[in-house]
Formats: C-alpha cells, sequence, structure tokens
C-alpha cells in the first residue's frame, strides 16, 4: 500500500508553492482534494489525488528544477498574483519556465534579490527558520547613525514581537549630509524586519536592496531581468542550512 504524505507536502511537491504558502492556503480553505475543501492541516493522501488550488489544478510538473535569481524592482510585489491589480514577479518570468514561486519576499518599495523556483522541497529547506540562512542588504537611512544604535543593533533590537536576533553590520558611510548608508545581514524573516529595527532607532529607510542570500550574491543582475544559479551554488546553500539545521538540533 502506497505511504500517504501530508497535503502541503504534496502541493509543494508539484511545484505549486513552498511548503509553508501551502499551509497558509490550506487554512484559508483554497485547497481542494478530490473536489472537496480541506483546511485542517495534517491531513494526508495519496501522491495521485487530485488537488485544487482556487479551483485550477495542480499537476505533477516535469522532471526539471529551475533555480533562478531575480533582481526584483521596485513597485512590484513579490508575489506571483495580487488581488489588487498591481503589477508580479509573474510578469518578470518567460513562460518556458512554467510555474515558479519566489523564496521569501520583498516589500513592494524594497528592491534586489529574490530566489525563484518550482522546487518546494528546497524552498522550504532554505526559509525555515531553523536553517539560519543570512541575508544581506544595503540599506540608506535618514540620519547619521550613532555607534549606540550600531552596538544596539549587533545585540538585538527589541520590537513588539520580542528581540530580533544580532545583526551583522559590514559597511557604514556617510551619504550626503542627513543619510548613512549601511549594509546589514540578518537571518530572520520577520516581516519588514530592517524598517521596523530602523524605526525603533528613530532613523526612516531610504532605500532597501538585499545583495545576497547566503553565497548567492546580486552582483552586476540588471533590475527586472533573470539568471540561473549555477548548481553548484545550490548544492553549498543546502549544504549550509543542512548543516545549521542539524546544529540545532544537538
Amino acid at each position: 500500500m502506497e505511504e500517504e504524505i501530508r497535503l502541503q507536502k504534496l502541493i509543494a511537491d508539484r511545484g505549486y508553492c513552498s511548503r509553508r504558502k501551502a499551509e497558509e492556503l490550506i487554512v484559508s480553505g483554497a485547497v481542494k482534494v478530490n473536489d472537496v475543501i480541506v483546511n485542517k492541516l495534517g491531513a494526508k493522501f495519496s501522491s495521485d489525488v487530485k488537488i485544487t488550488i482556487y479551483d485550477e489544478e495542480v499537476t505533477t510538473p516535469k522532471d526539471i528544477k529551475y533555480y533562478l535569481a531575480l533582481n526584483k524592482p521596485l513597485g512590484v510585489i513579490s508575489t506571483m498574483q495580487d488581488d489588487r491589480g498591481r503589477r508580479t514577479i509573474a510578469e518578470l518570468i518567460p513562460p518556458k519556465y512554467g510555474r515558479l514561486f519566489p523564496i521569501g519576499r520583498l516589500d513592494i518599495n524594497s528592491s534586489g534579490l529574490i530566489i525563484l523556483t518550482n522546487d518546494g522541497e528546497f524552498a522550504n529547506l532554505i526559509m525555515h527558520p531553523s536553517s539560519e540562512i543570512e541575508k544581506t542588504y544595503e540599506v540608506i537611512i535618514k540620519g547619521i547613525i550613532s555607534n549606540n544604535d550600531l552596538n544596539a543593533l549587533r545585540k538585538g533590537i527589541m520590537l513588539e514581537a520580542g528581540l530580533t536576533a544580532p545583526a551583522k553590520i559590514s559597511l557604514v558611510e556617510s551619504c550626503g549630509r542627513d543619510k548613512t548608508r549601511i549594509r546589514i545581514s540578518i537571518h530572520e524573516g520577520k516581516n519588514r524586519e530592517i524598517r521596523r529595527m530602523m524605526q525603533a532607532l528613530n532613523h526612516e529607510v531610504l532605500s532597501l536592496n538585499r545583495i545576497s542570500i547566503d553565497i548567492l550574491e546580486l552582483g552586476d543582475l540588471e533590475r527586472g531581468k533573470l539568471r540561473a544559479i549555477p548548481e553548484k551554488v545550490i548544492y553549498k546553500m543546502k549544504e549550509t542550512a543542512l548543516k545549521k539545521r542539524e546544529k540545532k538540533r544537538l
């Protein structure tokens, strides 16, 4: 008898989205299995069941796995669809790649590196908090940042949801008379975390650009453009994430 698999994993394996996003879709009531709504997490099914999301069938993808780097422009939503009619990253993906989804997000007023893939397992590994994948941003803030502010960022900033993890500050320079450019690395994925950290220190974020995710760098990739991520980079990112998860379990 075939082993049954959790619904969120089935959805991820078919390349629709990450496991975490699949869980959100299930709870919201958007998912049907054999034409019956399933909105409880933990349900298991055989691998050949019919799955629909928003009444669109989720079919088993081709064996080809895609891993693409995108330089997201300002004013673009980092989702595949938007109910308010705003421009999304889906418009930047050539049809030849089929259905891809982003690993993580950047808000509409931020730019920079996003990974697109149809590999749900890889997406889940990279996004999982225990993997502690480091992301680096180049940020211009209003005002001149002080040593006290820098030390606070390195220790963690108290936000509504608690203390943030310590950040790394690798570049600080004046940028005009009342602006500071910083390069900051974090591994948490909280919503608008850097903007909220700066707000807590009374600094407005004027621009935010993600320049790397783990060893993957944005480099000279043009805004709105895509490039394939080398297989060796994907392998190294998986290796790093698995090592960190294993270390946390010990």
